[in-house]
């Protein structure tokens, strides 16, 4: 049966835009078929944004390719500023074009020519998607209202502390500085040095940074233009207020930033307060990170006149480290350790999704530790005292794994004696955590679809549905997007998913980590041993850092556990690595992969030897070690010039 739309659905305006006559009219017979109300066809991005204009569509269908100066993409960046969500129409595109085109986060891809199933299925999740993101959206503004004005009327820098506590899950920053647009108080910034940890830059610390003295300053900012306006300044902009503005010049050249966020609020008084955000990355701030900020201005505007203007000295001095202590965050984020840039990141994610229901997707290699990942969600949401029940999808047996997830009733089938409560009612109330969703078989990803969309189970032989009040976290090492093309996971189950995705980086890509991680394994297995807690000598930090890991963390707890356990003394002085005798070795063996096969045939013969210190035949010598005959080492060192190598 193909899906209709809902009574809810049935006011949803679409607007579609493609060029091809043919394709457009399809399109509009299948929708207007299924209940939605079709306000237009638009044959370029000028007709396209006449018509948005017009009827204020719900939802548009965007052709990729669209003739004239402006593509689809173009339009679809439009639609994004003003919260209006898109579903690509793509025919034979490249990978760079759609590479593009998902930097635009549409709610869905339809590949043309379409089937009638395919538009259905991807319009119902894009309504699903749309509606979430308007839910999370008031969801952050409210969240982040309550947090602000709880802030207590402390001094300046403490509640600084705290309000950017509050902003950081939901506004990405590496360094934040808050001033009025008069120098009526000197300007306080924090640097964000770690996920709840930060450095205080006031202007006598601003001052070091930029060996340059208060009046200097004073004098830049006098000379730099006001911020009046909400603005992202990124690319264009970003070029433009670093060749005009002294001030912002100087703080982007202090601390390497490649975008920032200007959000001037104005005060009762008349007097206009600056918040300014900045980031290293180029690409930070999107215009839902405007205007979130915009809808608080209020909120930011009462905390200004409680907290900034409380205090009766301009030159308030504050110290170089937090005048608070710094918060333990082990315990609520499954022990999971990192300070890197893309660490600190899944954090703010963690923090950010946990208190909704929203249905999350953790993407990572194996031994990331998406499992811990999934625990932080649910110890930090409302749910942390219900169950948090964890299912490998791929180690469920076909046969058993409806009963597994979703029970059955006694007699149900051959031997099944007793009734049995399935996992997702265990769960019931709480969190189900679906490890390696991307082996789950075809059959049970239909059933799971049911679960996301009703909100209720039925056991094997049951009568009735029951109604479960679980919420889903998925996680994978596979490529669900390939998965899907292949045919082996469903599309809108993957879109369901996705709603929320967490990318968990490799070991490889956080190696700034490396250190940390290694004394907490070191730590945790010393005291598993009973045993005083070792040092990491230089040579095998060196040796951690040089390595690939492809098994990532899980592959660095196993070495560390293997390495103490061989380790005589109060020092670690050597890793082993796998497949690897030593990292001097690893890289002798390089050598030999750029030389001719003779070249490398001799080198290595020769390193056997002084391994062997020169020993040819018997026991322990370099003929037993390349298993070959002693004659017929001989004969190749004559032929390779090899001279015998003495004791």
């Amino acid at each position: 049966m193909e899906p209709k739309a809902t009574t809810t659905e049935m006011k949803k305006k679409i607007l579609i835009v493609e060029d091809q006559f043919i394709e457009a009219h399809d399109l509009q017979l299948i929708l207007e078929k299924a209940g939605y109300q079709i306000v237009g066809i638009a044959r370029s991005v000028i007709q396209a944004l006449e018509l948005v204009e017009l009827e204020k569509p719900d939802l548009v269908f965007v052709d990729i390719c669209l003739k004239g100066k402006e593509t689809g993409i173009d339009l679809a960046k439009k639609l994004k500023d003003n919260h209006i969500g898109f579903i690509y129409l793509s025919a034979n595109s490249s990978r760079s074009v759609l590479e593009e085109a998902k930097k635009t986060q549409p709610y869905g891809f339809i590949v043309k020519p379409f089937r009638e199933q395919d538009v259905l299925v991807t319009l119902e999740i894009a309504c699903y998607r749309h509606n979430y993101g308007i839910e999370s959206q008031l969801f952050q503004q409210n969240a982040l209202k309550e947090s602000i004005d709880a802030i207590a009327s402390v001094k300046w820098e403490g509640a600084l502390v705290q309000l950017v506590k509050a902003i950081q899950t939901y506004i990405p920053f590496d360094f934040m500085q808050t001033c009025f647009i008069e120098n009526e108080l000197n300007p306080m910034g924090l640097f964000r040095k770690d996920f709840d940890d930060y450095e205080i830059i006031d202007s006598e610390r601003f001052c070091k940074i930029s060996n340059l003295k208060r009046q200097d300053l004073a004098d830049l900012k006098a000379n730099s233009p006001k911020h009046k306006m909400p603005k992202i300044y990124e690319g264009d902009s970003f070029q433009s207020i670093f060749q005009n503005s002294p001030m912002q010049r100087l703080i982007i050249q202090a601390f390497s930033i490649k975008s920032f966020l200007a959000i001037p609020v104005r005060l009762e008084d008349g007097r206009i307060f600056n918040f300014f955000f900045y980031s290293r990355n180029p690409d930070s701030y999107t215009n839902e990170h405007l205007q979130l900020l915009i809808k608080l201005e209020s909120v930011l505007s009462k905390f200004v006149l409680r907290v900034a203007t409380n205090e009766k000295s301009a030159s308030v001095k504050a110290p170089k480290k937090l005048p608070v202590a710094k918060e333990d965050k082990n315990e609520d984020f499954a022990s999971m350790i990192g300070k890197s840039k893309k660490m600190i990141t899944v954090f703010d994610y963690i923090k950010k999704v946990a208190p909704s229901d929203t249905s999350v997707l953790i993407l990572g290699e194996s031994g990331t530790g998406k499992e811990k990942v999934a625990q932080s969600i649910h110890n930090l949401s409302a749910r942390k005292s219900k169950p948090l029940v964890i299912i490998n999808c791929g180690a469920i047996p076909d046969n058993l794994a409806e009963s597994l997830l979703f029970g059955h009733e006694k007699g149900a089938f051959t031997g099944a004696q007793d009734k049995r409560i399935g996992k997702f009612e265990t769960a019931d109330g709480g969190t189900i955590f679906l490890d390696e969703i991307g082996e789950m078989p075809m059959d049970l990803q239909v059933k799971l679809l049911r679960v996301l969309q009703e909100k209720e189970i039925e056991r094997i032989g049951g009568n009735a549905p029951i109604k479960v009040n679980v919420r889903i976290i998925a996680a994978t090492n596979r490529n669900l997007e390939e998965e899907v093309a292949a045919g082996r996971f469903r599309l809108d189950l993957y879109y369901r998913l996705h709603v929320f995705p967490i990318t968990v980086p490799t070991l490889k890509e956080r190696k700034e980590d490396i250190p940390v991680l290694a004394h907490h394994f070191i730590t945790t297995f010393s005291n598993q041993m009973n045993s005083k807690t070792v040092a990491l000598s230089d040579e095998a930090l060196e040796q951690l850092m040089a390595y690939h890991w492809p098994g990532n963390i899980r592959e660095l707890e196993h070495i560390i556990q293997r390495s103490l356990l061989l380790t005589e003394g109060a020092v670690l002085k050597e890793i082993l690595l796998p497949n690897s005798r030593n990292t001097s070795e690893e890289a002798k063996a390089q050598e030999f992969l750029i030389k001719t096969i003779h070249e490398n045939e001799r080198d290595y013969i020769t390193y056997i030897l002084k391994k062997c210190k020169g020993k040819v035949s018997g026991i322990g010598g370099a003929a037993e070690i390349l298993n070959i005959p002693a004659s017929t080492l001989n004969s190749k060192m004559k032929k390779l010039g090899i001279k015998k190598i003495s004791d």
